[in-house]
């Protein structure tokens, strides 16, 4: 007579008398909760502290990262998911992080033919290159191809940089067009809905004919969008062929009159109004407006203590040009009178006839 068999036991049958094991969970990835802790006590990550100095954008500066010439405290990074705090020594192609300084916004008129880059492979003639001398280290908060002219923001902050340049913000971009051929405004007003060619979708675009001028016409286009070559692949779908594209208008910020190769600072009370309440306290916007003279004095000290030279934005200046709300003194020339936006179009028409 056969006994009868037991069922054998199954795999995550406990024996008797062990006690029931608990399963570890698994680690966390870091909240941004616990990011904002670790920069509340002075530590940040490696690429936003690369931009914070002004040195580069974030995204930029995790790429440098992956090329290996970012390290800190001896050791070369591999990721760009480290923290750092003011204690580390941060090095860039074996140089020292540079000092953060004031956040800065400058309203520039891009020339035509420079590229919206710091170095250029076919070795085209850059922004950065022929920026005025008294400007430091700056990044562009988007960009403007080659052939196109007009409003250029800049700043030395990345953060900065980052959030105005994302389409979330929402801001206007206004373009001044000119182009060969002929459209109907009742063509220009379907583009109000949108676009799409050749599988790539655009946005809605305010277009409104201006004037006409012999086989060019003038237009004014509106869009919340900065995709390549946006504006030129649209009117080409229309027939027209642009020969000349001007940035009039950034968000809030506008050309006016500033000439072509000219930087004009963007007072920090101005730039704090156009910001939600978060980004200008992370910012320290709502700080007093920096000594200019004290910063670069400080900027020379720490580059002679390198045996750097000072580049011409970290040397003090000598004379202050007056600001825009000083009273005028005795000997100077009477300012110009803001231009009027029919003065001003005109004034593109004719450039555009030459």
């Amino acid at each position: 007579m056969h006994k009868p068999t037991k069922p054998a036991a199954r795999a995550n049958q406990r024996p008797p008398g062990e006690r029931p094991s608990r399963s570890r969970p698994a680690p966390k990835a870091p909240t941004d909760e616990a990011t904002a802790t670790a920069e509340g006590d002075g530590q940040m990550r490696i690429a936003k502290a690369m931009a914070r100095a002004g040195l580069c954008s974030r995204r930029e500066a995790e790429r440098s990262i992956a090329d290996g010439r970012v390290s800190v405290n001896g050791t070369l990074l591999k990721t760009p998911a480290f923290e750092v705090s003011a204690k580390d020594k941060v090095l860039v192609d074996g140089r020292p992080l540079p000092e953060a300084e004031p956040v800065r916004l400058w309203r520039y008129h891009k020339p035509r033919g420079l590229v919206t880059t710091h170095a250029d492979p076919e070795g085209r003639p850059t922004v950065f290159d022929n920026l005025p001398p008294d400007l430091p280290r700056v990044i562009s908060i988007g960009r403007l191809d080659f052939n196109t002219e007009g409003l250029l923001l800049l700043t030395n902050d990345g953060t900065l940089a980052r959030h105005l340049e994302l389409p979330a913000t929402g801001w206007l971009r206004r373009y001044r067009v000119r182009a060969h051929g002929r459209v109907t405004q009742e063509a220009l007003d379907k583009l109000k809905d949108g676009i799409e060619l050749e599988g790539v979708r655009y946005g809605p675009v305010e277009a409104t004919l201006d004037t006409m001028q012999g086989g060019n016409i003038w237009l004014t286009l509106s869009l919340r969008e900065g995709k390549n070559r946006e504006v030129r692949r649209i009117l080409e779908s229309l027939g027209l062929a642009v020969n000349r594209l001007i940035r009039v208008s950034y968000g809030p910020f506008q050309l006016l009159d500033l000439e072509p190769g000219q930087a004009e600072q963007i007072r920090r009370r101005v730039l704090a109004d156009q910001l939600g309440a978060k980004l200008v306290e992370e910012l320290e916007l709502t700080a007093q407006e920096p000594d200019l003279q004290v910063t670069r004095r400080r900027q020379a000290e720490t580059a002679a203590a390198r045996g750097d030279k000072p580049t011409a934005a970290e040397k003090p200046r000598t004379s202050v040009k007056p600001r825009s709300g000083d009273k005028p003194r005795p000997g100077d020339k009477p300012r110009r009178p803001p231009m009027s936006a029919t003065k001003r179009n005109q004034r593109f028409d004719k450039r555009g006839g030459k």
